[in-house]
C-alpha cells in the first residue's frame, strides 16, 4: 500500500472544514476553544459575518507567540470595513466556567478533546454544552482506526494525547452530549485515506452539534449566570469600522478630499494642454523636454470625461484662480454615496469640519489653482533636471567604456 498523503496538509482541510461551517451558518460571535497559537483565528477574522471573535487556551506562551497576526493591518486603518470586529484572547481552562464565553453562536473544538483527561472531559462537556450553549458546536478528533494506515505509527499520535477514539466510541461520546444537553449531531470528517479503505472512514473524524430548541425542564445556561470570572485576558483588539461615527466621518473627508483633488488636478492639466497649443515657443522646446501635460494628455481625455464631464449644476468650473466643485457632483461618485447617504447629510459633515473649504451657500467645495500650477512648473523642471542627469550618466558610461 502507498504511504499515505494528504492534500491540502491534514491542519489545513481541518481550519477549512470550520471556514466552510461559518460561511454556511453566517454566525457573528465565534470562540475558538483550545486556539493555540492563533492561526484559526487568523483565518476566520476573514470572514465578514463575524463581528465578535475570541480564543481561548491553557497556555499562555502559545497564545502570546503569535497573537500580533490578529492586530489590524495598515490597510484596514486606511479603509475600514463596513462591518465591527472585536478579537480577544483568553488564558484559561475549558473546563472551567467564565461568563466571557457565554453569547457565542459557534464554537470550535479543533484537536483539543484527545487532549482532556476523562475528568476534565466531563467537565468539558458540561461547560461546552450547559453552560456557554452556542448554536453550534464543532468537534474535531483523531480516528484511531485510521492509525494503522499511518506509516511508523506506534501509539497515539501525539504523545500529549490522553485517548484516541475508534468512529463508535466517538459516536456514543456525541450521542450521550446530545441526549444530555438538547443537541443534534452529524458525523463527517477530514483526510480521506486512499482507495480500499472506506471502511477506515476519515483519519479526523468531526462532530457537527446543533442546538436544539430548548424543551421545559431541560439545561440551560441561565442557572449559571453568576460566575465569577475564572479567564486572564490577553488580548482584546476592535477594528476600526464604519461603524464608528468619527472613523465614518473621516473616512468620507478623506474621499471627498480624493475626488475633489483628482477634479481639480485633471481641470488644471487640461488648461495647461490648451496653454501649451496656443504657445509654439513652448510646444518646440516640448519635443526635447517631457512636459507633464503632455505625459497626461490621455489620462486628462479620459479621466476627464469620468471626474469632470457633467450637465447643470453638477459641473466644477473656475472662477480666476478659484475652482469650484459642487457638493452635488462629488456625491454623484458611490462610495460617497454609501458613506453618507444624501446630499444633505454630505453637506452638514462637510461644514463642520476645517479640513475643507466651502462656498458661502455651502453648495460647492473651494480649491485653489494655483497650488496645482506650481507643483506642475516644480514637476517640469525636475523633468529638466532629470533629462540633463541622464544624459550625463549616458556620457559618463560611454567614457568608462571607452576607458
Amino acid at each position: 500500500m502507498e504511504p499515505v498523503t494528504f492534500s491540502p496538509p491534514l491542519y489545513k482541510q481541518r481550519y477549512q472544514f470550520v471556514i466552510d461551517l461559518v460561511k454556511k451558518y453566517k454566525p457573528k460571535k465565534v470562540v475558538d476553544l483550545g486556539c493555540a497559537d492563533c492561526t484559526l483565528l487568523w483565518k476566520l477574522k476573514f470572514q465578514t459575518c463575524i463581528e465578535v471573535l475570541a480564543g481561548v487556551d491553557i497556555n499562555r506562551a502559545v497564545i502570546t507567540d503569535k497573537m500580533y497576526r490578529l492586530s489590524p493591518l495598515p490597510c484596514e486603518y486606511l479603509q475600514p470595513s463596513e462591518r465591527p470586529l472585536t478579537i480577544k484572547l483568553y488564558q484559561g481552562s475549558v473546563a472551567e466556567k467564565d461568563p466571557c464565553t457565554l453569547g457565542f453562536d459557534l464554537a470550535s473544538c479543533i484537536e483539543l478533546i484527545e487532549h482532556l483527561e476523562t475528568p476534565v472531559l466531563e467537565k468539558f462537556s458540561e461547560m461546552v454544552f450547559g453552560y456557554m450553549t452556542p448554536a453550534i458546536v464543532i468537534i474535531s478528533t483523531p480516528n484511531a482506526e485510521f492509525n494503522r494506515l499511518l506509516p511508523g505509527l506506534n501509539g497515539f499520535r501525539h504523545k500529549d494525547h490522553k485517548f484516541e477514539w475508534t468512529k463508535e466510541e466517538f459516536q456514543n461520546w456525541a450521542q450521550d452530549v446530545c441526549s444530555s444537553y438538547n443537541y443534534t449531531v452529524e458525523f463527517t470528517g477530514v483526510g480521506k485515506g486512499p482507495p480500499g479503505t472506506e471502511d477506515v472512514g476519515f483519519c479526523t473524524q468531526c462532530g457537527v452539534f446543533t442546538r436544539s430548541y430548548p424543551s421545559k425542564g431541560s439545561l440551560t445556561a441561565d442557572s449559571c449566570r453568576d460566575t465569577e470570572h475564572s479567564y486572564k485576558p490577553i488580548y482584546n483588539v476592535v477594528y476600526p469600522n464604519l461603524c464608528d461615527g468619527t472613523i465614518l466621518r473621516n473616512t468620507l473627508i478623506s474621499e471627498v478630499v480624493y475626488w475633489a483633488e483628482s477634479i481639480r488636478k485633471n481641470m488644471v492639466e487640461c488648461s495647461q494642454e490648451d496653454e501649451t497649443v496656443d504657445n509654439h515657443s513652448y510646444q518646440a522646446s516640448s519635443k526635447s523636454v517631457p512636459s507633464v501635460s503632455n505625459i497626461s494628455q490621455e489620462t486628462c481625455s479620459t479621466e476627464e470625461q469620468v471626474l469632470t464631464d457633467t450637465r447643470g449644476d453638477n459641473e466644477a468650473y473656475k472662477e480666476g484662480n478659484t475652482i469650484f466643485i459642487p457638493l452635488a457632483k462629488l456625491f454623484s461618485f458611490s462610495k460617497v454615496q454609501k458613506l453618507c447617504g444624501s446630499l444633505d447629510r454630505l453637506k452638514a459633515i462637510l461644514s463642520e469640519t476645517s479640513q475643507v473649504e466651502l462656498n458661502s451657500d455651502a453648495t460647492a467645495m473651494i480649491l485653489s489653482a494655483i497650488e496645482e500650477h506650481s507643483e506642475a512648473c516644480w514637476d517640469t523642471s525636475c523633468l529638466e533636471l532629470g533629462v540633463a542627469l541622464a544624459e550625463c550618466e549616458e556620457d559618463w558610461d560611454e567614457e568608462l567604456c571607452d576607458s
